[in-house]
């Protein structure tokens, strides 16, 4: 490290940036076209029931509310058979237990990746991105507590969410075994497989992902990370504890009230202009924000530290503080929606692939919400509910953007 703390820092101080290169606009079809890809896992001899049917009767219902295997099964037999018929069917439906038995079967990283592509394609933005723009997504994980296995254990899945559409672009099981370090790498290759290139994407992640590992990964992708460091890095914890903060000025500041408690968020972030700097792979900048809330007169403060891949000019302070906001958004608007909306955690499935291909669909059916502007994703399930006709002609027709 350097004798001198002080200069090997520098203060992060405005810089222009270009836009990232345009993303390759995909093609805009249906659901019934984009579920063919799913291979089918049935016996030929004997199938009675297209896959891409049962597929897109899944995807509708779940959009439509169901959150179980049986409730789905209901919104199909509810349907008239005009209905049915757009959705590939039919005179005859299936029965709820073949149903069953079919989805959880189904490979979910595979059946995510699909339907994550049918929603990216169909939400590309029509012009160029904003001067400023970039892909921010964030990583974290969650235990979906009512699937218990055979030895007790539970079904735990890490999700990668695009935070400004809402989409999940990617969602992965992790080994009982093991836990989300090691379902990182495979992670970003889910996440490239619907992007087709990682270039220039920012991922957030939580202080358990501040592994050298996973820095090497994204950076060999030319991507970026954002992650928080704690205790689980002592030396690097210290390392950034200790900088000069005192004398490094204040980046950006916001001021947020509501339901009783005022909240202000101080951003600080310096450059390390030496590779001694800080003891971990790639970071181009340390960040230290400091929230104080004041809560019925009482005062809190917490501190945090994190460290970034991207250097000054791309990342000013009132960018980190925009973008570790929305690392929330995964558990504020996806994990607690799932939770809330959709009962997940009272859901007990656990046989086979099950717990993982209901999350999926339940993953889609926010993002398609999402993307078509609902900001209350119960009501928006509901109204669907009630307009099932309209729901199947948005989902199976093809064209640029969901209206």
């Amino acid at each position: 490290m350097a004798s001198s703390l002080i200069t090997a820092l520098t203060v992060t101080t405005p810089h222009a940036i270009g836009a990232p290169a345009l993303i390759t606009d995909g093609e805009h079809n249906g659901l019934l076209h984009a579920l063919a890809k799913v291979p089918d896992p049935r016996d030929p001899r004997g199938i009675r029931y297209p896959l891409a049917a049962v597929l897109a009767v899944a995807v509708c219902a779940v959009i439509a509310g169901a959150s179980s295997f049986a409730a789905i099964t209901d919104w199909l037999h509810d349907l008239d058979e005009h209905a049915r018929n757009r959705l590939g069917f039919g005179n005859a439906v299936p029965a709820s237990t073949t149903m069953w038995r079919l989805l959880i079967r189904l490979d979910p990283t595979l059946l995510a990746a699909v339907l994550a592509g049918w929603l990216h394609t169909r939400t590309d933005p029509p012009g160029p991105p904003p001067r400023r723009y970039r892909r921010v997504i964030a990583i974290d994980g969650k235990t979906l507590r009512g699937a218990r296995l055979g030895d007790g254990r539970q079904v735990h899945l890490m999700s990668a969410l695009d935070t400004a559409t809402g989409i999940v672009l990617a969602q992965v099981t992790v080994d009982t075994k093991s836990n989300e370090i090691t379902s990182f790498a495979p992670l970003l290759d889910a996440v490239e497989t619907v992007l087709g290139t990682l270039a220039g994407v920012l991922f957030i992640a939580d202080a358990l992902h501040t592994q050298t590992r996973h820095a090497d990964e994204v950076t060999i992708r030319q991507a970026h990370l954002l992650v928080q460091v704690k205790g689980n890095q002592p030396t690097l914890f210290k390392q950034l504890k200790r900088l000069p903060w005192a004398q490094i000025p204040v980046g950006d500041r916001t001021r947020d009230r509501g339901h009783g408690r005022r909240e202000t968020r101080t951003v600080k972030a310096v450059t390390v202009a030496t590779p001694g700097g800080i003891t971990f792979p790639h970071a181009q900048q340390a960040v230290r924000i400091t929230r104080t809330r004041i809560i019925a007169g009482r005062t809190s403060r917490e501190t945090a530290y994190l460290t970034v891949s991207l250097p000054a000019g791309q990342a000013l302070p009132r960018d980190l503080q925009t973008w570790i906001r929305r690392h929330w958004h995964i558990e504020n608007r996806l994990h607690h929606v799932r939770d809330v909306t959709f009962r997940e955690d009272q859901h007990q499935a656990r046989t086979g692939t099950g717990p993982a291909v209901i999350a999926t669909l339940r993953n889609t059916a926010i993002g398609w919400h999402r993307t078509t502007g609902a900001t209350n994703i119960a009501r928006a399930t509901r109204q669907a509910n009630r307009r099932s006709n309209d729901l199947i002609t948005a989902v199976t027709s093809s064209y640029p953007r969901t209206q």
